[in-house]
């Protein structure tokens, strides 16, 4: 079971890193004109890194989540 929650974690945190590195790409990618648009829309690359961050917040809520479980369990 250990192994398993163990695994699972190191999965979710790879998660995390190729989340985040997406977001910031898409927060690079960010031409000068996207950011001085006074619109009310959010532009594709907004959404995008929006996107990113909220499934890196995403997989650090669970990663931290199984860490708490593997801890429970152990005790």
């Amino acid at each position: 079971m250990n192994t398993l929650l163990v695994i699972l974690v190191i999965g979710l945190t790879i998660m995390v890193v190729v989340s985040l590195v997406r977001g910031i790409i898409a927060f690079l990618q960010s031409t000068k004109l996207d950011l001085e648009s006074s619109g009310d829309h959010a532009t594709e690359m907004q959404l995008r890194q929006n996107k990113m961050m909220f499934a890196r917040i995403k997989y650090q809520a669970l990663a931290v989540l199984v860490v708490a479980v593997l801890l429970a369990i152990n005790n």
